[in-house]
């Protein structure tokens, strides 16, 4: 989760709690339950419009809906007016999207001009509801970058956003649970994964409270054992060695407001029977104290343990649980929810952008300029697992925006490019009968055995050394470049300009295997290139 930042003065004013004209109801008649096929706006020249999306209404109705440069509209939701992809690049046969029962079928409007995970769409090709439920990256020729999923019906009466940026289902779900619960004095144990946003939620159900108190914050697993007691619940003069006079804990401190314990499942037995106390009696025994005290707190708690795990294995109290939760939440975890990666990443680089006085990235861009948020690097957040959900996330739009400083478009770096690589098994370790220098081995695939994203997943993998991912595909080295010939997908040396070779060539200064791993071309055609135009590159 994520608080959104304002929009830059630059943006037209944005109505809110209206409903999209691509996201209308038409009157009389009740919204549908069933969750709708939308596609969501991940890359285009105009950065500020990350984030907007067109519901496939037509599909529900078992009609075929066409896509174009022209229309229909992405609006961001809640808004009454939108605007069609305007990409002068996109194919003039509109792509078609055509219901078939669970799933749709997408038919290219050209050859090649679609690629759905760096794969193009040569014919039709259908999406079952598994795929569209995880998400389905698509690029239109190599610019722009939408995400197939599914998104909640349209409400008339949905939640307010609470300081959160996102419209998955999720998102929507957890904001009616904090409207639910946050008014009613019970604790709320709050369940996700690292980095998910856990206080902001905390933070939201304080200030939808009724409560006028602090919101005071503390992380279990950052207090040392010994001091956490006297942290938590106060002291009294003489109670161990240092006290010289009474101190006041953490519970004091939000007495009338709400107090919020991160990782929970990291407290101590002590700490465990002490809170346990607290939420049975309402009161608290200070270290040292002969009389408890009464306490006036809502109590928040928070973990990405598997506290019924914890339990079994004796380390964590099964009535402390059962106390703690009073009412439950869980946080879906980034990759669970990937339609509102683009609308993070917007928020986040926004943010990055403004405080190094670069905002100008975010203004309307010449719609025929590559844009500053590649479309392969949108499909590559998309992908991504995000183990570190939203925090992940937020350090990545960092890494870029201040790497790429002075650069016309976002670019990778080599280990930020090895972070978001897709994981591959690792070639088989030879044994130490095979290690005696022999001939090249005998392909044991045929290369049409090979598609092209097994090709691309492999050239990746193996940083675009051609030779390493023929012995990883088990076929001949210069079947490799046969199938790089035929493959649409991926780029050859030829194909790059001088301008982007030279821009990189003094990026990586010379160096070719970086070259190579930012540009994704074959390192022995690169080599070629660069010596064509008379640079000196350093190959290792």
């Amino acid at each position: 989760m994520s608080r959104p930042s304002a929009p830059p003065p630059h943006a037209p004013a944005r109505t809110s709690d209206v409903s999209t004209a691509s996201e209308s109801v038409p009157c009389g008649q009740r919204p549908s339950a069933r969750p709708i096929p939308a596609l969501t706006l991940t890359s285009h020249t105009t950065v500020t419009r990350l984030g907007e999306r067109l519901l496939l209404h037509g599909l529900l109705a078992g009609r075929e809906v066409p896509l174009s440069r022209n229309a229909p509209d992405f609006c961001r939701p809640g808004e009454p007016l939108g605007l069609p992809l305007g990409d002068p690049f996109m194919s003039r046969k509109p792509i078609l999207f055509v219901p078939t029962g669970a799933g749709l079928r997408i038919v290219p409007g050209e050859v090649g001009r679609c690629t759905s995970a760096g794969e193009p769409l040569h014919g039709a090709r259908e999406f079952g509801p598994t795929e569209l439920e995880r998400g389905v990256p698509l690029e239109f020729s190599r610019r722009t970058g939408v995400l197939l999923h599914l998104a909640p019906p349209p409400e008339s009466n949905a939640p307010s956003a609470l300081g959160m940026v996102g419209e998955s289902a999720a998102v929507h779900a957890l904001r009616r649970h904090i409207e639910r619960v946050a008014g009613l004095d019970v604790p709320v144990l709050i369940r996700g994964e690292t980095g998910t946003g856990k206080e902001l939620v905390a933070q939201a159900l304080h200030e939808r409270s009724q409560r006028r108190g602090p919101f005071v914050s503390v992380n279990l697993g950052a207090l040392p054992k010994e001091l956490a007691a006297a942290e938590l619940f106060g002291s009294v003069r003489g109670a161990f060695t240092g006290a010289q006079r009474d101190r006041e804990g953490l519970f004091q401190a939000a007495e009338g407001g709400t107090l919020f314990l991160d990782e929970v499942g990291e407290a101590s037995s002590e700490i465990q029977v002490m809170l346990l106390r607290v939420l049975e009696t309402g009161e608290l025994y200070p270290v040292g104290a002969s009389k408890p005290v009464a306490t006036n707190i809502r109590l928040i708690a928070a973990t990405d343990a598997d506290l019924e795990a914890r339990i079994a294995e004796g380390h964590f109290r099964s009535p402390l649980l059962h106390r703690l939760a009073g009412y439950e939440l869980r946080l879906a975890p980034l990759r669970e929810r990937r339609e509102d990666i683009a609308p993070l990443f917007l928020h986040f680089v926004r943010k990055e952008l403004d405080a190094l006085g670069e905002t100008h990235h975010l203004t309307a861009r010449d719609p025929h300029a590559l844009p500053w948020m590649p479309s392969d690097l949108a499909a590559q957040l998309l992908l991504h697992p995000w183990p570190g959900n939203v925090r992940q996330l937020r350090n990545v739009a960092r890494q870029l925006v201040i790497g790429s400083r002075g650069l016309p478009s976002l670019e990778l770096d080599a280990r930020l490019a090895q972070e978001l690589r897709l994981n591959l098994a690792p070639p088989a370790r030879p044994s130490a009968a095979t290690l005696t220098p022999k001939r090249e081995v005998a392909a044991r695939r045929k290369s049409t055995d090979v598609g092209e994203q097994e090709l691309l997943m492999a050239l990746r993998a193996h940083d675009w050394d051609v030779k390493k991912a023929a012995h990883h595909l088990g076929i001949a080295r210069s079947s490799i470049y046969d199938i790089i010939e035929r493959s649409p997908s991926i780029r050859l040396a030829g194909d790059l300009s001088v301008e982007q070779l030279t821009h990189s060539f003094h990026a990586c200064q010379g160096n070719l295997d970086e070259m190579a791993r930012r540009l994704e071309v074959s390192k022995r055609a690169l080599s070629r290139r660069v010596k064509e135009l008379g640079l000196h590159s350093k190959a290792p």
